[in-house]
């Protein structure tokens, strides 16, 4: 499913344009983006959780000139699906 399906299922659901419902989806993209720079996570009981995990330095190596090379130490957002999201999927 694609970003413009996701706002025709939204539109149909809620019953408002799609202009509407990608106004909608926007804001909750940007919600989620803007607690994640900050630090914080977004809970979505039954659904999940994003986050920030940090991601510790290591060693790599270049696939193509099999030299080793370091990968800096940074932050990454993770998504934890939830109890109802997993038994859905079964």
């Amino acid at each position: 499913m694609n970003r413009q399906e996701i706002i025709d299922k939204i539109a149909a659901d809620a019953v408002i344009t799609k202009k509407a419902a990608g106004i909608a989806l926007n804001s909750f993209i940007e919600a989620v983006t803007l607690s994640l720079e900050k630090g914080d996570k977004v809970s979505l009981v039954g659904f999940g959780t994003f986050k920030v995990n940090p991601r510790a330095a290591r060693e790599g190596i270049n696939p193509q000139t099999k030299e080793k090379i370091h990968i800096p130490a940074r932050k990454v957002p993770v998504f934890k699906a939830g109890k109802k999201l997993k038994e859905a999927v079964k």
